[in-house]
């Protein structure tokens, strides 16, 4: 009889620890958009989750969910907030106006590359520039695109007046403005719409660094391609407060060894690592216009919506060209690092 309880005991014991262990594990659901054979869930996503889990001893586990399987790409940023994602990858601009500041990366001319750009937007964030504008939110780290270019089904751009009247998928207002200047019909929809959007007829183009055209299969649409490097995209890695500082101190701090400017550089790194893969990728015909600011068909309307952009923000008392400046003078030391 004492054998049984003996046995009993232990088993009961056994049961006990490792329910226990069960309960140390914490599960943090990552939410993204990208689909889950791209490059951002396997070489960012999926490898900062490892050092987490990793460097947690186990304690932290992260589950993602790509292609908008927990939430959608334009109300990702809310979702984190409100606790149905512990973190998301976020594309500022799909929420139109709620980071005017961050976008300001997103203007003509600021970063030439992902890794740059990443550089310079972690750097406004780090300089507490931006910060406000995150406030509901515990950022892990930002990144951005390469270039974005414009990209057609059949037709030619050499110049903006080719444009005209063109339906030009644009992925921010920061960029339909841009694109309007240059005399398109911009059209706002999120990257995984797309294709289908492309196939049926409700696009006759789309403004893209050559990562996106790969990442959403569009190179398999679209023939014509113009190499005019008018915008950059900017993400967010963001973290729900409550989450966050709910962990103790020691996973805390695992998270925050994972954050800042070493992953914003792997996320540039990543990104400029898929627009050559992209473009090696891309079928038809290319144009090129290497610097569209210094290009007598292109600069002005650039120019011109970079301008409206800023002196709209500062008018709402946003301090827009204090950033821009900053934006600039970050893109000589990350060109530089």
């Amino acid at each position: 009889m004492n054998k049984k309880r003996l046995i009993a005991s232990a088993v009961l014991m056994a049961s006990a620890c490792l329910s226990t262990m069960a309960s140390a594990t914490t599960v943090l659901r990552f939410a993204h958009h990208w689909p889950a054979t791209a490059a951002a869930q396997k070489d960012l996503f999926e490898k900062w989750a490892e050092a987490v889990e990793k460097e947690s001893n186990g304690e932290l586990k992260v589950q993602l969910f790509p292609s908008q399987t927990l939430t959608k790409a334009d109300s990702a940023y809310q979702g984190t907030v409100n606790g149905i994602s512990d973190i998301s990858a976020v594309v500022q601009g799909y929420t139109a106006g709620r980071f005017p500041l961050t976008q300001v990366v997103e203007l003509p001319g600021v970063s030439l590359s992902a890794t740059q750009g990443s550089c310079i937007e972690q750097g406004l964030y780090d300089a507490g520039l931006i910060a406000d504008e995150y406030r509901d939110s515990h950022v892990l780290f930002m990144f951005t695109t390469g270039p974005g270019y414009i990209h057609t089904i059949d037709k030619a751009i050499q110049n903006p007046e080719d444009l005209k009247g063109l339906r030009i998928r644009r992925p921010t207002a920061v960029v339909g403005k841009l694109l309007e200047e240059l005399g398109a019909q911009p059209i706002g929809m999120p990257a995984p719409e797309i294709y289908t959007s492309m196939q049926r007829g409700l696009l006759d183009g789309v403004s893209l660094p050559w990562e996106g055209m790969k990442a959403f299969r569009i190179n398999e649409l679209s023939g014509q391609h113009t190499e005019v490097p008018f915008y950059s995209l900017a993400f967010v890695v963001t973290m729900n407060k409550r989450t966050y500082d709910r962990l103790p101190e020691n996973l805390k701090k695992v998270i925050d060894d994972n954050s800042g400017m070493s992953w914003a550089k792997k996320g540039g790194a990543m990104m400029d690592a898929e627009d050559a893969a992209g473009r090696a990728g891309a079928h038809g015909k290319f144009i090129q216009v290497a610097d569209p600011l210094n290009d007598p068909a292109w600069s002005a309307p650039l120019k011109k919506a970079t301008s409206d952009y800023l002196g709209e923000l500062d008018s709402k008392g946003k301090n827009a060209t204090a950033v821009y400046q900053k934006a600039m003078e970050l893109q000589k030391q990350c060109a530089a690092n």
